[in-house]
């Protein structure tokens, strides 16, 4: 995504109406709630518009004749209708503020489930922050339109429509003039729709950009502050926000500009109507408690006409939140279970990639396939250490048998069977990854470490065994020592621990799942040496029954594989033993020692390649010249 638009759908295309209707599914369970409030606006609107009919009564009546007893009655009369008018208003909020709740609720839910389901593709193209504007201020704002803008804009139009009816009750003159002066709202509001809409999509496309920017300052606060880029990151932040203020000083203009025409015509319109009603009077065809009537129902009228205007932009404001949660309620889920699911009865392990290819969306036409036809197989119990050099796709290999992502050519199956044939659950059952990059939760180390097994009782004895032999093999006794033991919370995404903490519960959370495979993609470069030969040594019986496809990054991770397959060119170019490939392949021998450099480098160890063969079998050593080949 860009950094000031969002992908757009046919839902923009849409009129206000007929998008705002495409809230109806969320809207129908609690719609008779909703009516009655409505009905509730309604009645307290007509009893407003009552008081001054009962008014005029007053005044030809009891007022003119003098008779105190019946002025007493009529000004219990009109108390009577502001009380029921407050009642009126009083339900109309008991009705819709609980129903609109729900609402909320209901849509926030399914845009969590919809962003759990859609593709890791789909969050590689959207920025957070635009996910986290449409969650919150989004659905906020289309709650807050249902309890309040939808409500009083229908009410407020239907009295302004029995207002001006009444209106002419007195004289078609006065009606008329009234009627004249609201057609410059009219035209002021259709030219107010069209500049507004655009506006409002801009600043809301912009506030998910600004959430974005300190949504990545304050996760690369580490960052910002080891390179003394504070500053330029505020300059870049200011920029959107400068951005941000035009747009919403261009909403304010706008809204200024509805607000001018809003209180101008009713202000013409109190006048004009005071010298046709003098005159009307002078003629005989009009008194005087008729043409107090007649401005205390024009007053009256005020708000809602005056309302019109916010309640409007309101509605345009809500059309457009709706278009943008929308979006992701549309896009389309590529990675779903089939209609018709296999299933592995007795899961054996056995791992097999059959001219698999894959490329991502972004890559161009003509460009070749980062993964172009791989052909591989994992024995059941087999570990296989994956080596490349950077960039020949060994990560993006390891995501295709959990179906992060799907192959766009090919098949990768799991026991024979296509792991597109089996439903999504069954799949990452059967098979488990850890990531170089650890992810931790803001829950407890427990939760964290369980996360894959939904089956257990978290606080049951099997949990308990479980989490405590994953955290051995991991080598994550640390978690002993923190404040409450496995029950301490880990912060935001584990910053409160280290990289090799953060490993180490990632890694025992991929050991705790049991899965028949494991992927692990470098899950060890945190670690120091010591640690490092710890958990390769516990892990060593852990991928004793299971089948394991490990990215090599360093040569002791090669050390703990049966086999290794060397990635080359988007192919698997050699498959065998590592001190086989040693002999036969001069690529892998530069990969290997690329690693053996690069650990080196770390540890500040003499470089010596892993596995080799004795110095006096030449075909075993790397010259110089191999190295710089």
């Amino acid at each position: 995504m860009s950094d000031t638009t969002s992908p757009a759908t046919a839902s923009s295309s849409l009129s206000t109406l007929r998008a705002l209707a495409r809230l109806g599914p969320f809207v129908k369970p609690v719609a008779g709630r909703l009516i009655a409030g409505g009905v509730s606006a309604l009645a307290a609107a007509v009893i407003a518009l009552c008081i001054p009919l009962l008014l005029q009564a007053v005044l030809e009546g009891p007022i003119a004749s003098g008779a105190l007893a019946a002025i007493i009655w009529g000004a219990v009369a009109v108390t009577a209708l502001a009380l029921g008018e407050a009642l009126m208003v009083f339900l109309r909020r008991q009705f819709v503020l609980t129903p609109a709740m729900d609402v909320e609720y209901r849509m926030r839910t399914h845009l969590y489930s919809s962003l759990q389901r859609l593709p890791v593709a789909f969050h590689d193209r959207w920025q957070s922050g635009q996910l986290l504007s449409r969650m919150m201020q989004d659905i906020g704002l289309i709650r807050r339109w249902l309890a309040f803008g939808l409500l009083l804009l229908i009410v407020n139009l239907l009295t302004i429509l029995i207002g001006a009816v009444l209106l002419f009750r007195w004289h078609w003159l006065l009606g008329t003039i009234f009627l004249i002066t609201a057609v410059p709202l009219w035209i002021s509001g259709f030219l107010f729709e069209k500049r507004y809409g655009v506006l409002t999509r801009r600043s809301q496309d912009q506030a998910g950009d600004l959430a974005t920017s300190v949504e990545e300052s304050v996760h690369g606060i580490r960052v910002l502050k080891a390179f003394g880029r504070g500053k330029h990151a505020l300059v870049r932040f200011s920029r959107q926000a400068e951005s941000l203020r035009q747009t919403e000083l261009s909403k304010a203009r706008s809204v200024g500009w509805i607000w001018f025409w809003l209180v101008l015509m009713p202000e013409v319109a109190f006048a004009l109507n005071l010298v046709a009603g003098i005159w009307l009077i002078a003629q005989g065809a009009l008194n005087a408690p008729e043409l107090f009537a007649y401005f205390a129902m024009a007053t009256v009228l005020r708000w809602p006409i005056e309302s019109i205007g916010f309640l409007f932009s309101f509605m345009l404001d809500a059309r457009t939140a709706t278009d943008r949660v929308f979006e992701i309620y549309d896009e389309q889920n590529t990675i779903t279970d089939p209609e018709h699911p296999a299933t592995i009865a007795q899961p054996r392990g056995e791992l097999a990639f059959e001219g698999a290819r894959f490329r991502y969306q972004d890559a161009r036409d003509g460009e070749r396939d980062l993964l172009d036809g791989i052909d591989l197989v994992l024995r059941p119990g087999e570990t296989m250490a994956l080596v490349g050099i950077t960039g020949s796709g060994k990560t993006t290999l390891t995501t295709l048998p959990t179906r992060l992502y799907d192959v766009t050519g090919g098949r990768v199956t799991l026991d024979g069977v296509d792991v597109r044939d089996l439903t999504l659950s069954e799949l990452r059952t059967h098979i488990a990854m850890a990531f170089e990059d650890a992810t931790l939760f803001s829950a407890t180390v427990r939760e964290n470490v369980l996360l894959g097994r939904a089956d257990l009782d978290p606080t049951g004895p099997e949990a308990q065994r479980v989490l405590r032999e994953a955290l051995e093999v991991a080598q994550a006794g640390f978690v002993d020592a923190l404040p409450a033991g496995v029950e301490t919370m880990i912060g935001e995404e584990g910053l409160s621990l280290s990289g090799g903490q953060r490993q180490r519960l990632a890694l025992a959370r991929a050991v705790a799942a049991k899965p028949k495979v494991l992927v692990l993609d470098d899950p060890l470069s945190a670690l120091d040496v010591d640690t490092e030969a710890l958990v390769e040594e516990a892990l060593r019986h852990v991928l004793a029954e299971t089948t394991a496809l490990i990215v090599a990054h360093r040569p002791s991770t090669v050390a703990l594989a049966d086999r290794v397959a060397l990635l080359q060119d988007g192919k698997v170019t050699a498959v065998g033993a590592h001190s086989e490939l040693l002999r036969t392949s001069a690529h892998y021998r530069h990969v290997i020692s690329s690693l053996e450099a690069e650990h080196a480098a770390r540890t500040g160890a003499i470089p010596v390649i892993s596995g080799s063969e004795p110095p006096e079998e030449p075909d075993t050593r790397i010259t110089a010249e191999e190295v710089q080949a």
